[in-house]
């Protein structure tokens, strides 16, 4: 692929496209490529300047390296509209594919268990949007809930809630805790989700001067949460969730998008 490196110079400044490597798999390319060909043949356009393959590699280094329209636009030889037109199309396709929560519960069953955890994607926001601050973290972002298998595989993610909504309350909004209980499905979360009972369960607190049993739990507990990590260094190796430019009405579409990504099936 081409990408484009910003150089600033005595008029300012200008894109130079030059060789790079993108780190996804080529299937997963081509994956994205076909998806694109089938929505072009339902809108009945097929011929754009790029090509579906194209398209997908633009936008996959758009999602992968976080690099400006401008800098994806002048790396594939398309102005910085029509590369804000690919990406926000490609969105549109690959969030469709998001599986829903209770889709991705139905592979369980009764007696597995699921580790819940909750992650603050940075944006690019100013003091007067004051629900997108999260006092946990100090900055702007929004919060996104990540339920994760066991070994640590990202199975669901949700949609993006403002950045300073707890997360206990993001998880009740997003109906995990009700699905999880209908499914007898068992929730390792941490101690910002002590309190909802059902099937969740927490550290205990002040576990130093607790009977011997609840300091095993913690140990156990800590445990069995810590492959959880493995499902958010896999969300954020795509650089758009470590902070975003974009609009916050677009991040749960992205995020969606990013789902799709992380759980398809393009081997065959």
């Amino acid at each position: 692929m081409v990408i484009s490196l910003n150089t600033t110079t005595g008029r300012g400044a200008s894109l130079v496209p030059y060789p790079s490597m993108l780190d996804v798999p080529h299937e997963l390319v081509e994956h994205v490529g076909w998806l694109i060909y089938a929505r072009r043949r339902e809108l009945n356009s097929p011929w754009r300047k790029l090509g579906c393959f194209k398209q997908a590699l633009l936008v996959l280094a758009h999602l992968r390296r976080n690099e400006t329209f401008a800098q994806v636009g002048a790396g594939f030889g398309v102005s910085e509209a029509t590369a804000w037109r690919y990406v926000d199309e490609t969105l549109e396709v690959l969030a469709a594919w998001a599986p829903g929560l209770r889709e991705v519960l139905l592979g369980l069953g009764e007696g597995d268990f699921v580790i819940l955890d909750g992650t603050l994607i940075g944006t690019d926001r100013v003091a007067a949007d004051e629900p997108y601050y999260s006092m946990k973290h100090r900055k702007h972002g929004v919060n996104v809930q990540v339920i994760a298998t066991p070994d640590g595989t990202p199975l669901w993610l949700s949609r993006a809630l403002p950045g300073r909504t707890h997360d206990l309350t993001a998880a009740r909004a997003h109906g995990i805790v009700q699905a999880c209980l209908t499914r007898q499905i068992l929730i390792l979360a941490d101690r910002a989700y002590q309190g909802p009972g059902a099937t969740v369960r927490t550290p205990y607190y002040h576990h130093s001067i607790q009977p011997l049993h609840y300091q095993q739990f913690n140990r156990d507990h800590a445990r069995l949460r810590a492959p959880g990590e493995r499902a958010f260094a896999q969300l954020k190796s795509w650089r758009i969730l470590r902070r975003a430019r974009c609009s916050t009405n677009r991040l749960s579409r992205t995020v969606q998008a990013i789902h799709t990504l992380l759980t398809c099936d393009y081997s065959g």
